[in-house]
C-alpha cells in the first residue's frame, strides 16, 4: 500500500475513534434533556390514594382493605387510560354547566354529574341493552319518568329533560334507601336488584354488599373520576382553557306545529341539517309531524 494512502487510512480511523469518544462521553445536551423529559412523561408508577373521599357527602370507608383496593383499581384504570379520561375532561367543560344547575334545582348532590359521565362519556351513545343518551335510560324507565320516546321524538337524547328525569329517579330512590351511595348503585343495578341483595345479605350499605362486577365497580368508578376531576394535575392531566370543549351559545325557537322538512328548517335558521341534529339529537327523523301540537324547544347555535 502506498505510504500516502496508508496515512489517509490511519487519519480516517483516528477521526472516527475521536468522534465516538466525544459522542458517548459528552452527549448532546438537547438529546439529554429530551431523554429526561421522555423519562418523566412515560414513567409509570402506582397511584397515591386520597386520604379521604366521599360520594355526595357520604365518606368511603378507606380503612377497609377491599375498599382501598377497589378505589386503587379504578384510579389506575382512569389515570392510565389517557385518551378516555382526557376526552371526559374536555367534554365536561361543555356539559357540566348544563347538568349542575338542574341537579341543584332538584335537590340532588352535585356528585351525581359523574354518573352521567361514567354512563356515557357525555355522548349520546346506545348500550347493547338499548339504553340511550347521557343518562342511559331504557325506553320503559324513560317513559316512567316523563320522557317522550317514539319514532319521531326521543327525549333521552335531550340533555336537560333527561337530567330532570334522572333527578326524579334519584329523589324517589333516596326516599326508599335514605342513602345517596345506594341510590347510585340502584341506578346501575335497578332497585329490584339492590333490594334482592339487601334482603339476601342482611346489610343495607353499598360498601358491605357483595354485588355483580359492574355494580361492584360502579361507585368506585365515580369516586376515581371525581378524584381526577378535582385535582387533574395530581394525575398528570394538564389542560389549558383552549384545550376544552367550551359551551356554545344557543337561542331557542318554540315550535307548536309540524315541520315538514328539517333540512329546510335548518337552512331557514342559518345552519345546516347536521348542526340542527347535533344540537337537537332528540329529533329522530327528517320531519316533525307533531300531530298533538305539543310545544317543542329547538336549539339554534349562535356562532360569532
Amino acid at each position: 500500500m502506498p505510504r500516502k494512502i496508508f496515512l489517509i487510512f490511519i487519519f480516517i480511523i483516528i477521526a472516527i475513534a475521536l468522534f465516538l469518544i466525544i459522542t458517548f462521553r459528552f452527549p448532546d445536551k438537547n438529546q439529554e434533556t429530551s431523554s429526561n423529559i421522555s423519562d418523566t412523561i412515560y414513567k409509570i408508577s402506582a397511584i397515591d390514594l386520597p386520604q379521604k373521599i366521599d360520594f355526595a357527602g357520604e365518606a368511603a370507608p378507606l380503612n377497609i382493605y377491599y375498599v382501598q383496593e377497589n378505589l386503587d383499581r379504578e384510579l389506575i384504570v382512569n389515570t392510565y387510560w389517557h385518551s378516555s379520561t382526557l376526552l371526559s375532561l374536555k367534554r365536561a367543560a361543555r356539559w357540566f354547566p348544563v347538568i349542575e344547575p338542574i341537579l341543584k334545582n332538584n335537590g340532588i348532590p352535585d356528585d351525581f354529574k359523574y354518573l352521567a359521565l361514567i354512563e356515557s362519556g357525555l355522548e349520546n351513545v346506545t348500550s347493547p341493552a338499548g339504553a340511550k343518551g347521557f343518562w342511559q335510560f331504557l325506553k320503559g324507565t324513560a317513559k316512567d319518568f316523563g320522557l317522550e320516546v317514539n319514532n319521531e321524538v326521543d327525549e333521552r337524547y335531550n340533555v336537560e329533560k333527561a337530567t330532570r328525569a334522572a333527578c326524579k329517579y334519584f329523589n324517589k330512590a333516596h326516599e326508599k334507601y335514605k342513602n345517596w351511595t345506594l341510590v347510585a348503585a340502584a341506578f346501575n343495578a335497578g332497585n329490584k336488584g339492590i333490594d334482592r341483595q339487601i334482603e339476601k345479605q342482611k346489610v343495607n350499605n353499598y360498601y358491605s354488599l357483595l354485588l355483580d362486577d359492574e355494580t361492584e365497580r360502579y361507585v368506585f368508578r365515580i369516586l376515581a373520576i371525581k378524584a381526577i376531576f378535582e385535582n387533574p394535575e395530581k394525575y398528570n392531566f394538564y389542560l389549558e382553557k383552549d384545550d376544552l370543549y367550551l359551551p356554545i351559545p344557543t337561542k331557542t325557537i318554540e315550535v307548536k306545529s309540524s315541520i315538514k322538512n328539517l333540512a329546510d328548517f335548518a337552512i331557514e335558521n342559518g345552519i345546516n341539517y347536521r348542526i340542527l341534529k347535533e344540537f337537537n339529537p332528540w329529533l329522530r327523523n327528517g320531519e316533525l309531524k307533531n300531530k298533538k301540537h305539543k310545544t317543542y324547544e329547538i336549539k339554534i347555535p349562535i356562532f360569532e
